[in-house]
């Protein structure tokens, strides 16, 4: 099985994760800084790190309202899936994030950590339990 890729896409930041190669276990990989809406740049940045890591496969967070109605964030990841598609041939997979930043905030706070250290990994962390919950649905 090869690698895969989770992102939770922000309007300023990308948190990536990405899985071992056996497809069991997410991690964090690093967190995309972009200027605001510049979602040109952070998709070629995701493309560089696909290729790097020869990821095919890709797990976007698909922010949705509680009832399921698709908003205007939605709509950005769902752009931002045509955006990665027309630049490679990507598996791009659309995952209901729905309170994944809630439980990253709730768990980091449990563990005291500093507000920094909340606010610079939060984005990655979310990554992270978006891609573990594929990873887990998966199996």
């Amino acid at each position: 099985m090869a690698k895969v890729l989770g992102l939770d896409l922000g309007s300023r930041t990308c948190g990536v994760a990405i899985s071992d190669i056996s497809g069991i276990l997410a991690r964090v990989y690093e967190t995309i800084r972009f200027n605001d809406d510049d979602y040109e740049t952070c998709a070629n940045k995701v493309v560089e790190i696909c290729l790097k890591e020869k990821v095919t496969d890709i797990v976007l967070g698909m922010p949705k309202h509680m009832n399921g109605d698709v908003g205007i964030r939605g709509q950005i990841s769902l752009d931002f899936k045509a955006k990665l598609l027309e630049k490679h041939p990507f598996n791009v997979i659309l995952w209901d994030e729905r309170l994944s930043s809630v439980a990253v905030n709730r768990a980091m706070i449990d563990g005291n950590m500093r507000r920094e250290f909340r606010k610079e990994h939060k984005d990655e962390l979310a990554a992270v339990v978006i891609l573990q919950g594929y990873l887990d649905f998966k199996r």
